[in-house]
């Protein structure tokens, strides 16, 4: 009996997960939770951070969200985006690069996404 209780409660569709997902549904790039939740929290006052959280890490169980390290902050996306940065070593700065693909890797698993940071010495620092 516990273990159906369980099931349905996993299961069950409330309005406060049919809102955020609704919200999830209109974002097109990358996102925190801390976004998500002022978004939803705009609209139902009741709907607490930790909500966000367990329906964004069930939506990652299910595989229909892919999350990222990103400035020390975990990011999350709906699409399989690979996330990938420049990080100068002498001031910090943090750019964004895209990197279509790992062909010449030559991996024979199925990659869904990957996230890559390379670090280096950025064009201003070059020139001081």
């Amino acid at each position: 009996m516990l273990l159906i209780s369980i099931i349905n409660k996993q299961m069950r569709k409330t309005k406060q997960k049919e809102l955020i997902e609704e919200e999830v549904k209109k974002l097109d790039s990358f996102f925190t939770a801390e976004e998500l939740f002022k978004r939803v929290n705009q609209k139902d006052k009741k709907i607490g951070i930790a909500t966000v959280y367990r329906f964004l890490r069930n939506l990652k169980k299910k595989e229909k969200l892919h999350s990222y390290l990103c400035n020390r902050k975990i990011v999350y996306s709906k699409e399989e985006n690979n996330h990938c940065h420049f990080v100068c070593q002498k001031c910090g700065e943090i750019k964004h690069f895209d990197v279509k693909s790992l062909d010449f890797l030559k991996i024979k698993e199925s990659i869904c996404h990957f996230q890559i940071d390379v670090h280096g010495t950025c064009k201003k620092c070059l020139k001081k």
